[in-house]
């Protein structure tokens, strides 16, 4: 006979779905449910192909993948492909749902999310919605109106039956010691510098262009500070044409005259960032809103420009709105803006410990266990 599903949890194509979807799986387990009973479900062009195949719950890939946003003919026939590729996922998710029975579907978002949520909408399996966004990204906003709930990030999400939860995000990150003492212990961990301000940049895993060369120019205009490190994660595309244009030694502990000027192409420390830093610049994705403010680090944030619904300025906005972040718009980021903005803040102590406070009072640590109970509520 068949398995049953307790839960299916479906989204992907990136870390703002992957890691959710795991954190919610893992919080099940805590409320008694068998990881084996436990499916995600993916895409087999996102992230997840290659995170989740080690892991302890089953899984599976389907075809598709997102919708380019452009009218030129290629842009027009690689979405034809998509579109079949998506009706072709979703009906082997309704086959998985009829031989698995599934007990509740959570989607994540994304289009690796679509599938699993047209899938449980037809064989009238309960559905709860994870928006990690301040605004409702397009699969959700379209299954909104089936869902049995909606677990939002932020208040005001334009949802039906929303519950702000927060975004489950590395529990790792409730417990970071961010006293001066804490930062200090990070930092020499990283090998930087004691008793200098940090300020942390990056943009993501291939990097950010916009802040990558934002942040070489603020250090050339800084080299002479003394009193400052900066700790560059320039991504891996991005990292040769950045690293060549600082002086030699930088990316392996460097300097850039008195400056203490770090550029790495990837960094997995990213805890030890959180805390060594006093400041971090940095994209609007959900996922790092959610870790900043778990974590409780000043920011200032500057949003993707084109994102889906412009979700990162929305997300920006809510930070700044709250006192935890500075919004500097793509456009006007360079190395002129950021030493303006940066200064101003690491000059003010105490404007930095209202924006960490605020941050924390916006983080929700309990994120993935109130989405799991929240899920337990609705599932049959």
């Amino acid at each position: 006979m068949t398995r049953r599903r307790q839960a299916v949890i479906a989204g992907g194509g990136t870390g703002g779905h992957v890691v959710p979807s795991l954190q919610i799986a893992r919080a099940l387990v805590t409320l008694g449910y068998d990881p084996a009973s436990i499916e995600l479900f993916g895409s087999r062009r996102g992230q997840e192909a290659t995170d989740w195949p080690p892991l302890e719950f089953p899984f599976t890939l389907l075809p598709g993948r997102g919708i380019r946003r452009s009218f030129r003919p290629a842009a027009l026939w690689d979405n034809a492909g998509a579109v079949l590729g998506l009706v072709w996922a979703a009906l082997r998710s309704v086959g998985s749902f009829v031989a698995h029975r599934p007990g509740v579907v959570v989607v994540v978002g994304g289009y690796a999310g679509f599938p699993a949520g047209f899938a449980a909408v037809v064989t009238r399996v309960p559905l709860v919605l994870v928006n990690t966004d301040a605004v409702p990204g397009a699969v959700n906003a379209v299954l909104g109106r089936f869902a049995a709930a909606c677990a939002v990030a932020f208040p005001g999400t334009d949802l039906p039956r929303a519950q702000v939860t927060g975004t489950p995000v590395r529990p790792e990150l409730r417990s970071l010691d961010r006293s001066e003492a804490g930062r200090e212990a990070a930092r020499a961990e990283l090998g930087l510098p004691s008793r200098r301000q940090t300020v942390v940049a990056f943009g993501g895993s291939l990097g950010a262009r916009r802040i990558n060369g934002a942040v070489a120019a603020l250090a050339g205009r800084w080299s002479e500070r003394e009193t400052t490190s900066i700790y560059h994660v320039a991504g891996r595309r991005d990292f040769t044409q950045f690293a060549l244009k600082t002086p030699p030694r930088a990316g392996g502990g460097g300097e850039c005259g008195k400056l203490d000027y770090r550029v790495v192409p990837f960094e997995e420390r990213m805890p030890d960032l959180y805390r060594a830093a006093d400041l971090c610049v940095c994209r609007a994705g959900a996922i790092t809103v959610a870790e900043l403010l778990l974590a409780g680090v000043p920011a200032l944030l500057v949003p993707l420009p084109g994102a889906p619904r412009d979700h990162q300025t929305r997300n920006a906005e809510a930070l700044a709105a709250a006192g935890a972040a500075v919004l500097v718009p793509d456009a006007e980021c360079d190395g002129d803006r950021l030493a303006h903005e940066i200064e101003n803040l690491l000059g003010d102590a105490d404007r930095l410990a209202a924006m960490a406070a605020a941050a924390r009072g916006l983080g929700y640590p309990d994120a993935a266990v109130s989405v799991a109970r929240l899920v337990q509520a609705h599932a049959r």
